[in-house]
């Protein structure tokens, strides 16, 4: 029995240690920066091409001024079509938001984004500080 009990010991802290393992392996943060093409959240097109947009008017959830700018963001379409769903992953629900188009952003924003800012400068996914990128 005492054998039994030392061999169930050893397989479960064995067992236990696996686990812990496999669950910080896991956990590896992955980060998608502005001017990479699976970016997603705010950008600022101020000295870019005009953007083209999804929806010519700015979606709001609340209400909020119309005299606010809107603010200019890179979602997937389906987010953007439920754009009240999917607001809070990018702190964007009190903002009136323009959606960029995947072309514009790929063909105009992206190169010229990462020419200017030196490659991989930007937002992190993992983080909401502030840039709100996410990787969807």
């Amino acid at each position: 029995m005492k054998h039994f009990l030392i061999i169930a010991s050893i397989v479960a802290a064995f067992t236990l240690s696996t686990f812990s393992m496999t669950a910080l392996a896991a956990d590896v943060g992955l980060s998608i920066n502005i001017g990479q093409p699976n970016y997603y959240g705010r950008i600022d097109p101020n000295g870019y091409p005009q953007p083209q947009v999804i929806y010519r008017q700015p979606r709001a959830v609340n209400r909020i001024p119309i005299n606010q700018p809107p603010v200019y963001m890179r979602v997937p379409r389906n987010q953007a079509k439920n754009w009240r769903k999917h607001c809070r992953k990018y702190n964007a629900c009190d903002e009136r938001v323009l959606f960029v188009q995947d072309n514009w952003y790929n063909r105009q924003y992206a190169p010229r984004y990462q020419e200017q800012n030196g490659g991989n400068r930007g937002g992190n996914n993992n983080n909401n500080n502030g840039s709100h990128g996410h990787n969807r």
